[in-house]
């Protein structure tokens, strides 16, 4: 489970916040204040971008500690500044990558609990890939969304990010 959650995780984290580094690019070259950005939002009854970033963030974590039976460090969810997101970023990507690979050695089949459904419980299986890589992906999916509908000239490439590669073996 380590390996489909974290590296891709840990990768678009990385991804959003080159996203918002560039919605502050964006923002100079308009000669507004940044953090207005943070108040944006795709439809009147969405998160705005603050909200999402934050959601990003506890999704990823909140998956990988729950996978690995280990604790998540707690961040409020209240205002926070375009910088004090992004230290959010670096600090969530560093707790997800610093878990042991060893951690996630029976994460499939461990037993998980929410708190929001009380008295039920799921394998760390189907926790992930039927809603904690799901939830992961809409915040950070809309995050990107709300950028774009405000101007940030984001693509598709910079959605995705890197992807490794090796030369490939001749046949």
């Amino acid at each position: 489970m380590h390996h489909t959650t974290v590296p891709p995780l840990a990768q678009m984290l990385r991804n959003l916040d080159g996203w918002l580094e560039q919605g502050i690019a964006f923002a100079a070259t308009r000669e507004m204040d940044p953090e207005l950005l943070l108040e944006a939002r795709l439809y009147p009854d969405m998160f705005p971008l603050r909200r999402q970033v934050q959601g990003a963030c506890d999704s990823a974590k909140l998956l990988c500690a729950r996978l690995a039976d280990v604790e998540a460090p707690r961040h409020e969810d209240g205002p926070q500044t375009l910088p004090e997101l992004r230290a959010r970023l670096a600090e969530v990507v560093a707790f997800i990558e610093g878990i042991e690979v060893a951690a996630f050695e029976d994460a499939a089949a461990r037993e998980i609990t929410l708190p929001f459904m009380q008295g039920m419980a799921t394998t760390g299986h189907c926790y992930a890939t039927e809603f904690g890589l799901p939830n992961f992906y809409f915040h950070a999916t809309t995050a990107y969304a709300i950028l774009r509908h405000v101007g940030v000239k984001l693509g598709k490439r910079t959605y995705i990010g890197h992807m490794t590669l090796h030369p490939a073996r001749s046949t």
